[in-house]
């Protein structure tokens, strides 16, 4: 199937169509991970001024949302990747993510982290993040390692100057 084209836009969480998909992901967190072992933002979390969210649309369809923190020092962390169950393995995740790590290198962020659990359901997101160059690394920001979470990094390098 070929990938499709998406627009993605800022998203202030204030859409019904988004909220429901972030409920759908903090779902789903919490079906497939241990007690205490979730650590997706609801909404209050992405509403944080360090967090930046955008949704991905297929025309008026809301089909993915992903979301950047600011963790200060350089450091940015990948937040609340998901794609409606509709539109999965259309290349949904790769364009949040692509528009995620351009953001990050506008801003002159020199790493991108996250922290995601074990297990099947984890897999596709894992081989996703993977395949764009992140790579297994150390805790970060405030987690601890456990036998369920793991923790990927990608070194980011500034985008030159136009012109």
């Amino acid at each position: 199937m070929p990938i499709e084209t998406f627009e993605i836009r800022h998203d202030d969480l204030s859409g019904e169509a988004t909220r429901a998909l972030l409920r759908l992901h903090l779902q789903g967190m919490r079906a497939n991970s241990p007690p205490g072992a979730v650590f997706a933002l609801d909404l209050s979390g992405l509403g944080a001024p360090q967090v930046t969210v955008w949704s991905a649309w297929a025309g008026s369809a809301v089909v993915g949302i992903g979301a950047l923190k600011d963790l200060g020092d350089g450091a940015g962390e990948l937040k609340s990747m998901r794609t409606h169950p509709d539109f999965l393995r259309r290349g949904v995740g790769g364009a949040i993510l692509e528009h995620i790590i351009g953001a990050a290198r506008q801003r002159g962020l020199e790493r991108l982290s996250l922290e995601t659990g074990s297990g099947p359901a984890f897999e596709p997101a894992l081989s996703l993040y993977r395949r764009r160059g992140f790579s297994s690394g150390e805790a970060f920001g405030g987690y601890q390692r456990s036998e369920f979470n793991q923790f990927l990094h990608l070194a980011l390098e500034r985008e030159a100057p136009p012109g």
